[in-house]
C-alpha cells in the first residue's frame, strides 16, 4: 500500500468540499439527532429519495423525545415507501433507549453508541464524528470505493475483513480538528467524483494522491464479489371488498420481512390459499413485480365482493381513505392505488 502525504490529502479534500459540497438539509444541522436520521435513511437510499422523507419525518418527530413517545405504527407510517423497515424499528426502539438511559442525549463515545440497537461502526462513526467531531471513522461504500483507488487495495470490500482494513486506513486519516467535515467530504467524493463506473479523475482534488489513477486501474476498483440472484417468489393476493365499500386486509408478524406492516391477504398458493370464498368469482386486478435486495415478489392481484364473516386476530376492514392511514409495503401501495382510481 503507497504512502501518501495525509496532511496534503486532507488539506486538498477539505479545500475541495469547502468549495464544492452539495447544499443537503441535514448539513445544516449539529443535532446529533438529526443526523442520525439521515444516516438511518441514507443507507442503501439515494440521497434524491432521502430529502423529502427526512424534511417529513422530522416534521412529525422533531426531537428525539418525540419519536422515542411515537407508536410503531405512526414511525411506520412516516417511513412507508423508504424500504428496509427495520432501520425505522431498529432506530425507533434506539431513541427509546436514549431517552431512558441517556437522559434523551445521544451518546458521544463509539462503545455507549455502538450498543444501541441497529447501529453500527458507519452510523456509530458518521453520528460522532459530525455531530460531535470525534475522530471515529465511518466507512461505507462510497469510502471504501474511494480508498481503494487511493491506496490500491485488491481485497474484496465485500467481506467483513475488507471494512476493518478500511476503517483502520480511515482513522488513520482522519483530521482532529475537522472529523466531521472529513468524513463527509470523503463520502461526498464517492459519491459524486469517484463514481463506480467512469470517476471523474480529470475532475478529482487528490488525483495526485490516487494510486489507481497512476497505475490505470480505477475502473477496475473496489474488487467486490457479486451478490446471488434474488429468489424469485409467485404470490396470489386477494383484495376482498365487502358490501359497506371495505376491504380485508391483515397486519405482517412482528419479526421478519416487512414486520409490522400491514398488507392484502396474499399466498404462495395461488387462488388456493386466499380467503374461503367462491373461487369463481375472483377477478384478475393486476400484476406486480417487487424487488427486493433477496427476492422478488412476482405478484397476481385479485379481487373479488364478498362479506366477511369472522376477522382473524391480525384482520381488519377498512375503508380506502383508512387504509391510507396504514402502513403498507410499497407493493400493496399501489393497489391501494388502483382501487382509488376506481
Amino acid at each position: 500500500m503507497q504512502i501518501i502525504d495525509t496532511k496534503k490529502f486532507q488539506s486538498d479534500l477539505l479545500d475541495w468540499y469547502d468549495n464544492e459540497k452539495r447544499d443537503l438539509p441535514w448539513r445544516r444541522e449539529r443535532d446529533p439527532y438529526r443526523i442520525w436520521v439521515s444516516e438511518i435513511m441514507l443507507q442503501q437510499t439515494k440521497v434524491d429519495t432521502v430529502i423529502p422523507y427526512y424534511e417529513r419525518f422530522l416534521t412529525k418527530f422533531p426531537t428525539l423525545e418525540a419519536l422515542a413517545d411515537a407508536d410503531e405504527e405512526d414511525v411506520l407510517k412516516a417511513w412507508e415507501g423508504l424500504g428496509y423497515y427495520s432501520r425505522a424499528r431498529n432506530l425507533h426502539q434506539a431513541v427509546k433507549e436514549v431517552r431512558d438511559d441517556y437522559n434523551g442525549i445521544v451518546p458521544s463515545t463509539e462503545k455507549e453508541i455502538a450498543a444501541l440497537k441497529g447501529v453500527g461502526p458507519y452510523t456509530a462513526g458518521a453520528v460522532l464524528s459530525i455531530a460531535y467531531n470525534v475522530p471515529a471513522p465511518a466507512v461505507d461504500g462510497n469510502v471504501m470505493r474511494v480508498l481503494s483507488r487511493i491506496f490500491s487495495i485488491y481485497d474484496d470490500i465485500a467481506k467483513p475483513a475488507s471494512r476493518k482494513k478500511f476503517e483502520a486506513i480511515t482513522r488513520d486519516l482522519l483530521p482532529e480538528n475537522r472529523a466531521g467535515d472529513y468524513t463527509q467530504a470523503l463520502m461526498e467524493l464517492g459519491a459524486v467524483v469517484c463514481l463506480p463506473r467512469k470517476p471523474a479523475c480529470l475532475l478529482c482534488p487528490v488525483a495526485e494522491h490516487c494510486s489507481a489513477r497512476k497505475e490505470g486501474v480505477q475502473e477496475f476498483l473496489p474488487v467486490k464479489a457479486k451478490k446471488k440472484a434474488p429468489r424469485s417468489v409467485q404470490l396470489a393476493v386477494g383484495v376482498v371488498r365487502d358490501s359497506r365499500g371495505r376491504y380485508l386486509v391483515e397486519k405482517r408478524p412482528d419479526t421478519g420481512l416487512l414486520a409490522g406492516m400491514w398488507q392484502f391477504p396474499h399466498s404462495e398458493e395461488g387462488i388456493d390459499g386466499l380467503p374461503a370464498v367462491d373461487e369463481s368469482s375472483w377477478e384478475n386486478l393486476t400484476q406486480i413485480r417487487h424487488v427486493f435486495s433477496h427476492l422478488v415478489w412476482e405478484m397476481d392481484v385479485y379481487q373479488t365482493v364478498h362479506d366477511v364473516q369472522k376477522l382473524e386476530k391480525a384482520q381488519q376492514l377498512l375503508t380506502v381513505d383508512e387504509l391510507k392511514q396504514k402502513a403498507f409495503p410499497v407493493s400493496h401501495q399501489k393497489i391501494i392505488a388502483l382501487l382509488e382510481e376506481s
